[in-house]
């Protein structure tokens, strides 16, 4: 299947980068961001302010270096939802924010003036977006900052008083290390509310964080979003006839299953029992039925122990250009499923289509 779209580009990457291991991340450093934005907005402002109120004795040309921050940050909450890895959007935004406040820094004055420990604040938002390692890198980024500012503006003073380098140092080093537990705290929660135990996919919750995310990504780029049901055939009677630990087990590998044929910005969802859905960014609907015809295939060439197994699908998509309404394309895929159930099991059913077309694979 050839994905359709500004995401065609991306089908072959890994959902891990260094800044967020898996797609889970990714959804927190999203939400995260939503909630960060309004206290972001009254930072930027509170610096405003105390640039302002320290002006007659420090300069007022540092208030002109928050424009650039205020502008970045603007653009990366507008470039995000168009992007499949909108961690390096907002580690980039975030890079650009330490380096304006820098700016204001080194025009105030450099390290003789209090302002150098404002560089910290930025890292107190590390922990809550990114990995360990982004924490690490960003905090090394800080401390280079820190010394770019101390040395080029009055080397002689760092020298003659060390502690004016030590003390941002410490402070930024204390911030950065109290604030990794606290991320690795959330992370756990998060993780126990919107993972499946069993099968390690996302959950129904988890469904409902994405959903808004997805209406408003079409909206911007006017791509179509595909939508695959999926459902296991004959699952009881595998529970009755092997045990609920095989049924367990069946449910585990066609997870991994699925997650193997996904490109890394298409993400699975168990809906609950023996039920699956799979949101595909990007895909129209000969697109989303080639990819349901491929999940199914893998399906049933896979054996747990001596239990065969089969899937059926229901597949729907919005149209380019079309906003993306989740209850009506799940109503479509649900009844395709439906269709595909009655027509005799392990076969793809995809809504507006004729059920002749799309015919089963041995």
């Amino acid at each position: 299947m050839e994905p359709a779209g500004p995401f065609s580009d991306l089908a072959s990457t890994n959902s891990r980068s260094w800044l967020c291991r898996d797609d889970f991340d990714r959804l927190r450093l999203l939400d995260m961001e939503e909630r960060v934005r309004p206290a972001r907005q009254k930072t930027f402002g509170i610096l405003t302010l105390a640039l302002i109120a320290t002006g007659p004795w420090l300069g007022w040309w540092p208030l002109l270096c928050l424009i650039p921050g205020v502008a970045c940050f603007a653009f990366a909450d507008t470039l995000m939802p168009r992007v499949a890895r909108p961690e390096f959007v907002m580690f980039g935004a975030w890079m650009v924010s330490e380096l304006v406040i820098a700016g204001a820094v080194s025009l105030n004055g450099g390290p003789t003036v209090p302002t150098l420990s404002w560089l910290a604040i930025p890292v107190i938002t590390l922990s809550s977006r990114f990995s360990v390692r982004g924490v690490f890198f960003g905090v090394a980024y800080t401390m280079g900052l820190v010394l770019a500012v101390a040395f080029g503006v009055n080397p002689q003073a760092v020298v003659a008083d060390p502690t004016l380098v030590i003390a941002p140092f410490a402070l930024v080093f204390c911030v950065a290390l109290l604030t990794i537990p606290l991320m690795h705290s959330d992370m756990q929660h998060r993780s126990d509310a919107v993972i499946d135990q069993l099968t390690g996919l996302l959950n129904r919750k988890a469904l409902t964080t994405r959903i808004p995310e997805l209406a408003q990504q079409s909206q911007v780029t006017g791509e179509p979003v595909g939508l695959i049901v999926g459902d296991l055939d004959h699952f009881k009677s595998i529970n009755d006839i092997n045990g609920h630990a095989a049924g367990d087990v069946v449910l585990k590998e066609v997870a991994y299953t699925l997650r193997k044929q996904l490109r890394a910005f298409d993400l699975a969802y168990r809906l609950g029992g023996e039920e699956f859905l799979v949101l595909l960014p990007g895909s129209d609907r000969e697109n989303s039925a080639d990819l349901a015809d491929q999940l199914r295939e893998a399906i049933s060439l896979e054996r747990v122990g001596a239990v065969p197994v089969t899937m059926s699908f229901g597949v729907a998509a919005s149209m380019r250009g079309e906003a993306f309404d989740y209850e009506a394309l799940f109503a479509d895929a649900d009844a395709a499923l439906y269709e595909a159930k009655q027509g005799g099991r392990d076969q793809v059913r995809v809504h507006g289509r004729p059920a002749a077309s799309v015919p089963a694979m041995a």
